[in-house]
């Protein structure tokens, strides 16, 4: 064959490596996905819409990323396989076309105290390894400056066997020389528990020195254990105690006694209250016990390394003037230009990376944090932007990125960044999917897939594929809400009184003075970074009887739901109960009601070793977690199972009228669907909800209590525009019953409907911490001097 007539075979039409230009998705049923099979154009920018609770994550974060990840997974050896995590396939008929899938999520990052932004994003790993080779004096290898790892000394014999010879080292050595501070153990804080908020040392047991709440005299697994263990006087006061007394009574090791016929566990004190109080979730607690734990326990600076959390050697090692504690203290715009001025050519790749690293943070709004910020302090916005650092500066195409809400946390002006990050990998030759509310990054999409039409079990359909003026001009929930814009009050409400703070200076504030007003709706507004969470959450005084509300991670297991977490399963169980004539705790799945094979968990988690574990439903109850016995008992012709199932709308009804009516339960019910949770199933586990479904959860539970100002994060997030109206609504009522009501929020028709604003800036950092306008929305916009009043003016289209 000819060379010419090889090129002619060549030349015509397009490769057919270059027809693969969509990912198909058919038959996914994952969650409450109904079947759903769509087609997503690769190396385009397609973003996911839909009310909260319609789908979106289930189908992109849930079967794509999921699945390209599994399928990656499986091309390693099974001995890697055996350290990573275990994924079963998800419910769907047909995958195709998938690429590498990065998923960048909200989450928030690890809460251990001795997680940084550094350590997080391997910027303190290159600074240490930086100051051990520049800083002056030398003081050891790169773990020397680590607050993570401690300092290491051992000796001994060592027995070597060769064969029949036996041969003895005795004389070996090993040390390690680490960074982390001895008192606090890298953390930067030291904990203690006030000991005359536990007990009154003047009396005796027997008299009722604790002060604990739920520790009465006559229980026997507290008050009667210690006073019958036998280690104890229980009728000498307990300031006169032994010393050997005093250590088994505060720190004694667990030991097993018997009371009054009963074998128990004794331990002392501090171990116990801190087991049975302190590892719980704060939140969760009822009011008096929450006000306790929040009087016995103190967190203090360690007086040891000033909160810095290294050793003194480490401090005292620098690079000129810099410690790596000051430079990780540092504002990491400023870290960076401090990087670029040093120009060692020994070290001139690894100054090339760092400031790489360093120069994405700033590029990425991220340039006022501090490394040795704890990562667990970021909220979910700052946690995901934090995530993307690694890959901005990425060489791979074709890859998939995956965002959930990347604009959380991010005020107007900075939405635009962000747009142009997306828009920066897209171009790249990368796809990119996108789930997210805000109407900007909407329109910026190349493609839009609109899930629902409602919420859990009315949702999981899709509604609408195609461009962002098609879905304008849809039927769709999402269609009709992208252009509603909140117009400004006529009239605002008058305070009835004003919340001082004076002289705060945490985190980046200068020493604010600020009067917030009570009796209204006051929103904080500013840039990210800008200082209103230091002032909202870090300033108010502790006796001002605030109710906080934020999206810290809710603790809990699986088998937590919202049911129990908001205390609604006690009057379900006490109506079962009383319409049965049993016991309560028959319909408890981690009590006596639960199902023997499952222990009440519903499924049977097989571990495969390197393979995927996987979770299938117990065979006995039918993943309903129940013994078949109780499934015979009803109240108002469903078993506990089935009332476990209903969304929060369906049981508001459910318990509202007729045979199972039950008063308490609904009052719950109502505060749920008031917040905009009408979607949640009563027995969904609290580790599926999002950061916003987790905060308006804690809203709902503290609702009922008599606080009078509740301070909000981001109501906003994870809201679709349909439901902002709703939660305006709610706020409303909250402040027309009597309450004040205090916001942190970036959504312009929040601060459209606020009657006080109170704007800082008037940027980030130390650029921040100010108080750049206070007064109406009205005034903001005709004020226009900060980039708030700027963009809401935009916003109301004055």
């Amino acid at each position: 064959m000819s060379k010419a007539t090889t090129t002619d075979r060549r030349s015509p039409g397009p490769h057919l490596a270059d027809s693969h230009d969509v990912i198909r998705v058919h038959g996914v049923r994952e969650n409450n996905l109904k079947d759903v099979s769509i087609e997503i154009p690769k190396r385009r920018l397609t973003v996911f819409t839909g009310v909260s609770g319609s789908g979106k994550s289930s189908l992109v974060f849930d079967t794509i990323a999921a699945e390209s990840q599994r399928l990656i997974n499986e091309t390693y050896s099974a001995f890697l396989q055996g350290f990573m995590p275990n994924r079963a396939r998800p419910e769907v008929d047909v995958l195709d076309g998938l690429t590498t899938a990065i998923a960048v999520d909200q989450q928030r990052m690890g809460g251990d105290p001795r997680s940084t932004v550094g350590t997080a994003t391997d910027a303190n790993a290159m600074l240490r390894i930086l100051f051990s080779r520049l800083a002056e004096p030398h003081i050891g290898p790169p773990s020397a400056y680590s607050f993570n790892t401690a300092s290491v000394s051992a000796s001994g014999g060592i027995r070597v066997d060769r064969g029949a010879e036996k041969t003895r080292t005795v004389k070996a050595t090993f040390s390690r020389t680490g960074g982390m501070c001895t008192r606090c153990e890298g953390r930067g804080k030291v904990s203690d528990i006030d000991l005359t908020q536990l007990y009154d040392d003047s009396k005796s047991i027997a008299e009722g020195a604790f002060t604990i709440p739920g520790w009465k005299s006559d229980n026997v697994w507290t008050v009667g254990l210690y006073a019958q263990s036998g280690f104890l006087d229980p009728n000498k006061p307990i300031r006169r105690f032994t010393k050997k007394e005093m250590q088994d009574f505060l720190y004694g090791e667990p030991t097993k006694v018997k009371v009054n016929g009963v074998n128990l566990t004794y331990e002392g004190l501090i171990p116990k209250i801190q087991k049975s109080f302190l590892s719980k979730d704060k939140e969760a607690m009822q009011p008096h016990i929450r006000a306790f734990v929040e009087r016995a326990v103190t967190f203090t600076t360690c007086p040891e390394c000033d909160g810095t959390r290294l050793t003194e050697a480490a401090r005292s090692s620098r690079i000129g003037k810099v410690s790596i504690a000051d430079a990780c203290a540092m504002e990491i715009r400023d870290l960076a230009e401090w990087v670029r001025s040093l120009t060692e050519p020994s070290v001139a790749p690894l100054l090339t990376a760092l400031q790489g690293t360093l120069d994405s943070f700033v590029e990425i709004g991220l340039g006022y944090l501090s490394l040795d910020r704890p990562a667990g302090t970021l909220s979910g916005g700052e946690a995901q932007r934090v995530k993307m650092i690694r890959h901005l500066g990425s060489s791979l195409t074709d890859v998939t990125y995956v965002f959930d809400e990347p604009t959380i946390g991010l005020h107007p002006h900075d939405i635009q960044r962000m747009n142009d990050l997306l828009l920066r990998l897209r171009d790249k030759g990368n796809t990119v999917l996108v789930v997210e509310h805000k109407p900007e990054t909407i329109a910026i999409a190349d493609h839009v897939v609109d899930l629902g039409p409602g919420a859990g079990t009315a949702g999981g359909t899709v509604c609408f594929e195609g461009t962002v003026e098609r879905l304008r001009a849809a039927d769709t929930v999402t269609g009709r809400h992208l252009d509603d814009r909140a117009r400004l009050k006529e009239t605002v409400r008058e305070p009835t009184g004003a919340l001082e703070i004076r002289g705060a200076s945490a985190n980046n504030l200068q020493d604010v003075d600020v009067d917030i007003p009570l009796g209204v709706l006051t929103v904080v507004t500013g840039v990210a970074g800008s200082g209103k969470s230091s002032l909202l959450h870090g300033s108010i005084p502790a006796d001002a009887g605030v109710i906080s509300v934020d999206q810290s991670p809710i603790k809990g297991s699986r088998r937590s739901n919202p049911a129990t977490y908001t205390g609604l399963a006690d009057p379900i169980r006490k109506a079962f109960a009383k319409a049965n004539g049993v016991k309560p705790a028959l319909f408890s799945a981690n009590s006596e009601g639960a199902c023997p094979t499952c222990n009440g968990a519903g499924v049977i988690y097989v571990d495969l070793g390197m393979m995927a574990g996987v979770d299938t439903p117990c065979e006995d109850c039918e993943g309903k977690r129940f013994q078949a016995s109780v499934l015979e008992y009803r109240l108002g012709g469903r078993d506990i199972s089935e009332v476990l199932a209903m969304s929060v709308t369906e049981a508001e009804e459910f318990f509202g009228t007729g045979e199972a009516r039950t008063p308490a339960a609904h009052r719950i019910l109502e505060r749920l669907a008031d917040v905009g949770l009408g979607y949640l199933t009563l027995g969904q586990p609290l580790t599926t909800l999002s950061g916003g479904e987790r905060q308006r959860l804690k809203l709902a539970t503290h609702m009922a209590d008599k606080g009078g100002v509740y301070v909000l994060d981001e109501p906003t997030t994870g809201l679709h525009l349909a439901d902002v109206e709703q939660l305006l609504g709610l706020l409303d009522r909250l402040v027309d019953a009597g309450k004040s009501v205090i916001v942190i929020e970036h959504h312009q028709a929040v601060m459209a409907h606020a009657d006080w604003i109170i704007d800082l800036g008037p940027g980030a950092g130390h650029d921040g911490g100010r108080i750049v306008f206070e007064g109406t929305p009205a005034d903001l916009i005709a004020d226009r001097s900060t980039l708030t009043g700027q963009h809401l003016a935009t916003y109301v289209g004055a």
